[in-house]
């Protein structure tokens, strides 16, 4: 077999090839409203970009376009980036950007019914949004900068994300000018992806709609097709095939283009099984194709952005520019996480490689299931559901699952569970695990919901990985004999002593499920086969946590608030003592996991009042974020008590609705703006939209016009500042802050303090655990000081500041150099410095009385505005943690 540099001009079609079909639409392909607008970009990384924006005229139809350039007059290759759904071009332009300074024409487009961009959405019809990508590649094969494979056929590579990334694939099947794609956390059959094995996927269904802009502004087949399917809760063969005939699906055959596929592991709408029938297919067809499993997905969790698009860098520059020297990455990568820290949570992630793609089903190893024959109901109207991802919250779930926190729930009576043996030694899945079972229904259909557990050795703790659930649908001639269901695709390690537990249950959140009342009996038909991809290696560990984040504790508390009927145990009564006081913790212990006699957290207590900012301060190890962790109800104290408004803290407490809390890294879908990342978010937590109180929470967080922009544009600073006022919605009466300047420069810091002195100036309360002593001291109005789990000194700042031997002294004028060195060698003076202004001095004494001090400075004329005692936080805090021989 060739390989994909010998056979390099498979990748070019002949001279002979013209526009053809799309002739007529570039006759129609014209420009409104003159000549359009050309802006230009500075960057410190490479030359200036030009941007020419034009709004073109396709079939009627208008179409917001940008092109941009940088750098030079020789001809170049292209590339179109798409957006994702319910987005525009605007949240690609930063990528557009940097492909341009990288030596590219890049042209981004606002698809129909998106942005400014008029038309009803037709989810990528071939005549339609496709026959769009086709007249803009006629656009740019005019273009005197765009290097050329022959007349009218540009070189050409298309990428984007989600709705993006199937308009790549789609490109690629229809106009064979494509050269080269990225797909990015997309779809491959959109039936499939929505009506899994039968199944309606109605939670996010609903979600596409509403993105859209609502029913109406779909084509009026999509939405007479939606609302019928969502009306009687099961698709029809009429919906499978409109959906199936605009997929990529539909055009398998025709897409012969190197091809990196980028896959979201944190996903229910496009999981994995998407990516690895476009990768089947493609690589089928001879295109050299990578996979790429990311951390992130459509739940949320981290995009790894830069990290991906250097990649999509890469594969253009390999089969657009012809660079051979230039390295396309593995055939196949995961990101994965691990070398977790009991104390505070902290992980690591890593990659993990191999040469070719293993597909889902490498390397697959049995393991056995206990128990026989069980019996469990479809409960009438399938309510309460089971509970695994909720989307736009399942993305932090699944973080948290890697991490040994699991948030799912099945309710007694509606599942059957099946257990393996406690495994000798670890194991690592990677594909899709399958099982074969026997499934009776009462009457009719059995739809039910395949998941595999990670069970701690004890069975009081399962994980679900990733948060992923697989509907199936077994009707009567399926029934009575063994069925092999291929349950959700996962890169998992499950621990020695653990068990892996089969449940199949009869509803999930998600999903559309019988409304009458049945019941189903399942018999293991066989073992569990789990694939381990034997050819990964995974790479040495290498950067800490926050590169990933750990998720948003907010949507941990959201995600608790739906489990209602989790079970809880006796909880303390309230304390009518402390109904207002936001915060007291008393004698808080705990120890090391693990550890008989380590403590994270050692007896610790001290109060928090209304209106106060506290900063939580200590050295690394020191416990802050094991006691933040007690305080948002993630983890359990081993002794002690934490009471919020004199209610006890307990996982779920209702209490807890009070509390808002932001850990860095919170999960957002990255093609919705900000805003409407929040409006979902707090329908996720089921509570009433008026309550949400979201444009007070904007207008103290501060982003402006930036919420209309999708999230994926947005800067570090604007990403932690929509955290902040994720975490203020419902304006909680108390506001929990990690780390929360992570990652910002200066100006972004100082905003963020604003944020927080704006939000406690209403009689709320913020506690913040940070490591910026500078940003504390100017922020904070108390401090708790924690040193090796326990607390060192709790007070107001200026209690804390206020002593020690320095002095400052302002002036009313610059004091000279020469004299801050007479007074320096003043008898009983340590040190004398001048401030950054030149209109003071920090005066150390060493004997001298500060009214000795003043006596000399007006014998040498200094014009005195004010003497009084400074020290800085970060004075005090070493004295405090090295116990006082600072």
């Amino acid at each position: 077999m060739e390989t994909p540099e010998a056979s390099r001009s498979r990748w070019r079609w002949p001279a002979r090839r013209r526009r053809g079909r799309w002739a007529a639409g570039l006759a129609a392909l014209a420009v409104v409203a003159g000549a359009g607008t050309w802006n230009a970009a500075a960057d410190d990384s490479g030359p200036a970009v030009h941007r020419q924006d034009r709004m073109m005229k396709a079939d009627g139809v208008s179409v917001d376009t940008s092109y941009f350039t940088a750098g030079g007059t020789g001809r170049r290759p292209a590339v179109l980036i798409g957006h994702g759904f319910g987005g525009s071009k605007d949240d690609v332009r930063a990528q557009a950007e940097q492909l341009a300074r990288s030596g590219y024409a890049v042209l981004t487009w606002s698809a129909r019914g998106f942005g400014k961009s008029g038309g009803d959405i037709s989810l990528n019809a071939p005549d339609r949004e496709v026959a769009d990508v086709s007249r803009l590649i006629d656009w740019l094969a005019d273009r005197p900068e765009v290097e050329l494979d022959a007349k009218g056929d540009p070189r050409v590579g298309v990428t984007g994300a989600s709705y993006g990334g199937a308009v790549s694939l789609l490109a690629a099947g229809y106009d064979k000018r494509v050269d080269a794609i990225a797909p990015q956390i997309t779809y491959w059959n959109l039936a499939d992806a929505l009506f899994p094995d039968g199944v309606f996927k109605k939670l996010w269904a609903g979600i596409f709609v509403t993105t859209g802009g609502g029913c109406q502004k779909f084509e009026k087949r999509l939405c007479e097709m939606y609302e019928r399917v969502a009306v009687s809760g099961k698709p029809d063969a009429a919906a499978r095939a409109l959906l199936t005939e605009r997929s990529p699906s539909a055009v398998a055959d025709r897409i012969k283009v190197p091809a990196l596929i980028v896959q979201g592991q944190s996903d229910s709408l496009f999981p994995l099984g998407q990516a690895d029938a476009m990768a089947e297919a493609i690589s089928g067809n001879g295109a050299p194709v990578a996979v790429d499993w990311i951390a992130g997905g459509h739940d949320g969790g981290d995009p790894e952005t830069d990290r991906v698009q250097r990649r999509i860098g890469d594969w253009f520059d390999r089969y657009l520019k012809d660079d051979e020297g230039t390295g396309t990455g593995p055939g196949f990568r995961v990101t994965r996480t691990g070398g977790i820290d009991s104390t505070d949570g902290a992980a690591l992630t890593r990659g993990a490689t191999s040469a070719t793609y293993p597909g889902l089903n490498s390397g697959a190893r049995s393991v056995g299931l206990g128990g026989r024959t069980k019996t469990f109901r479809n409960p009438a109207g399938a309510n309460p559901p089971a509970i695994s991802a909720v989307p736009g919250v399942g993305g932090g779930l699944a973080r948290l699952s890697s991490l040994g926190v699991g948030l799912s729930i099945d309710f007694p009576g509606q599942y059957a569970g099946f257990d393996s043996a406690p495994l000798d030694e670890p194991l690592s899945v990677t594909g899709s695990p399958a099982v074969q079972v026997d499934v009776r229904a009462g009457h009719g259909d059995a739809v039910l919901f395949g998941k595999v557990y990670d069970v701690s050795p004890d069975g009081k703790q399962q994980v679900l990985p990733a948060q992923l659930v697989a509907p199936f649908r077994i009707t009567p001639d399926q029934q009575g004999k063994p069925v092999r269901l291929t349950l959700p695709a996962i890169d998992h390690r499950f621990d020695a002593g653990h068990r892996l537990r089969l449940v199949l249950a009869a509803t999930d959140l998600g999903y559309a499920s019988p409304a009458e009342p049945t019941t189903y009996t399942v018999t293991p038909a066989g073992p569990l086969s789990l694939p381990t991809a034997p050819a990964l290696k995974t790479a040495a560990a290498g950067l800490p946590w926050w590169t990933w984040g750990l998720p948003a504790a907010a949507a941990v508390i959201a995600a608790l608030l739906l489990l209602t009927a989790r079970r809880r145990t006796a909880t303390p009564a309230p304390d009518p003592a402390l109904a207002d006081v936001p915060l007291r913790i008393t004698g808080l212990s705990k120890k090391y996991s693990g550890s008989a006699d380590r403590y994270a957290v050692r007896e610790l207590s001290f109060r928090v009042e209304k209106g106060q900012v506290l900063g939580l301060l200590g050295p690394n190890g020191a416990g802050k974020t094991t006691t933040l962790r007690m305080l948002m109800g993630l983890i359990t104290p081993d002794d002690g008590e934490i009471r919020v408004f004199g209610q006890a803290i307990r996982p779920g407490a209702p209490v807890l609705s009070r509390v808002g809390s932001f850990v860095e890294g919170a999960g957002f879908l990255p093609h919705l703006s900000g805003r409407a990342n929040l409006e979902l978010y707090w329908q996720a937590t089921g509570r009433p939209a008026e309550d949400a109180h979201l444009e007070e929470a904007l207008e103290i967080a501060g982003l402006g016009d930036a919420l209309a922009r999708a999230v994926r544009t947005y800067s570090q600073g604007m990403r932690q500042r929509l955290a902040i006022a994720q975490a203020m919605l419902g304006m909680p009466d108390l506001l929990i802050l990690d780390e929360p300047t992570n990652g910002l420069d200066p100006p972004q810091i100082r905003e963020m303090r604003d944020v927080m002195i704006r939000y406690a100036a209403g009689g709320r309360t913020v506690i913040v655990s940070s490591h910026l002593l500078s940003e504390v001291e100017q922020s904070c109005t108390h401090l708790v000081v924690m040193d090796r789990g326990r607390l060192v000194q709790a007070g107001p700042v200026a209690e804390i500041t206020g002593s020690g031997d320095m002095l400052l002294v302002t002036s009313a004028r610059e004091v000279p150099e020469p004299l801050v060195e007479k007074i320096a060698a003043l008898a009983g003076i340590g040190s004398a410095v001048r401030t950054d202004d030149g209109l003071g001095l920090l005066v150390r004494l060493d004997g001298a009385t500060a009214s000795g001090l003043i006596t000399e400075l007006v014998r040498l004329d200094v014009p005195l505005t004010g003497v009084g005692p400074h020290r800085r936080l970060e004075d005090a805090f070493l004295t405090l943690i090295s116990g006082g021989s600072a």
